[in-house]
């Protein structure tokens, strides 16, 4: 649907609501919406999402981490892993082999753009070679950059990312956002990304156990991570769709880790109109019981993370002995089944499948 000129957004105390939108107030952070510009909101990230999510029938992400050391058998050598362009090409059939397997099964892959920039200009050819082939299999992409910087330089980032491959490169439909550099660093991607139909995650409470340093310090009585999270959710509201979508998700959504459940749980409730990535479960120990907070009443609001627990599972119990290195594509689809039936049975996304 294509909104008029009257279009404004709902964010509620961000200020003054006027024909041409929102009015930058003192408190926080707005953005104004030129009179003849137009919002095309079954292309909004958050509405994307949602019916993705549904249509699957569960929230699994899917992490696209490859590294040469834990390829299956056959497709890289060991002298290939000395030459970037041979690893490169490894990550490229690799990947598009995990998303064959996927791609029928959930909604959402994340690449994680080190490992592609680790093999340099060839990784990185291979990084769009991976989005775009995951994209014409019908999945949402999200790369995972922790990007960020200020200024014209955080716009660059922004267009790089999230502008249409055609003319950038890479056109994925999000990417991961390091909040540190403040409200300003983030408004250009926010920008970049509702031009595009696209979405951003902001770090939040992260699931690596050396991030409460700084996370978790109090000020104004308050964690930093709840801080940022502030921030997040007005962000959120102010590039909500149309009520006429029936979504209560903005664009701006929040990275929130498997491995603090209690913490999940008041960032799901601080944050209602964020999406929430999920990461930390199974390998870094994070379980299905451990997100059941991070959905809301419905079964939405929340996509969690595997990526080596899935993608390298014919290297691990019990699928080693069962599959092994020559059946790792059935390894692949073997653990995906379990991870979406672990989140059936043990959280609000058991819903999704009824």
């Amino acid at each position: 649907m294509i909104l008029d000129d009257t279009f404004f957004i709902a964010a509620p105390m961000a200020g003054v609501r006027t024909r041409q939108g929102w009015v930058r107030s003192q408190q926080q952070t707005s953005f104004s919406f030129e009179p003849g510009e137009r919002c095309l909101m079954e292309n909004h990230f958050a509405v994307r999402l949602a019916a993705a999510v549904r249509r699957c029938g569960n929230p699994v992400l899917v992490g696209l981490d490859p590294r040469a050391e834990s390829l299956p058998a056959g497709l890289l050598s060991g002298d290939d892993r000395r030459q970037p362009d041979r690893v490169a090409a490894a990550y490229g059939e690799f990947c598009r082999g995990v998303i064959d397997v996927v791609a029928p099964l959930v909604a959402v892959v994340k690449p994680q753009a080190a490992f592609f920039e680790q093999q340099g200009p060839a990784g990185m050819a291979v990084l769009a070679e991976v989005i775009a082939y995951a994209r014409s299999q019908g999945l949402l992409v999200i790369l995972d950059g922790k990007r960020n910087d200020i200024g014209s330089t955080a716009t660059a980032y922004a267009h790089a990312y999230l502008g249409p491959a055609e003319q950038h490169g890479w056109g994925a439909d999000a990417l991961t956002v390091s909040p540190y550099l403040g409200e300003d660093s983030l408004e250009p991607f926010v920008e970049v990304a509702s031009e595009n139909g696209g979405g951003i995650f902001v770090l939040v409470k992260t699931s690596n156990p050396g991030g409460g340093r700084f996370q978790d310090l109090v000020a104004d009585g308050r964690t930093l991570h709840a801080h940022v999270g502030e921030l997040v959710e007005q962000l959120a509201l102010q590039t909500l769709p149309g009520e006429e979508t029936g979504c209560a998700y903005g664009s701006v959504g929040a990275v929130a880790g498997a491995t603090y459940p209690e913490q999940l749980e008041e960032i799901r409730q601080s944050l209602p109109h964020c999406w929430l990535l999920v990461p930390g479960f199974g390998a870094q120990g994070g379980g299905a019981a451990d997100v059941a907070g991070a959905f809301d009443a419905s079964g939405l609001g929340a996509i969690v993370n595997s990526s080596r627990g899935i993608i390298f599972a014919h290297d691990r119990d019990p699928y080693r002995e069962q599959f092994g290195d020559a059946r790792w594509q059935e390894a692949v689809e073997a653990a995906t089944h379990e991870m979406i039936s672990q989140l059936r049975d043990l959280t609000p996304a058991g819903q999704l499948a009824e």
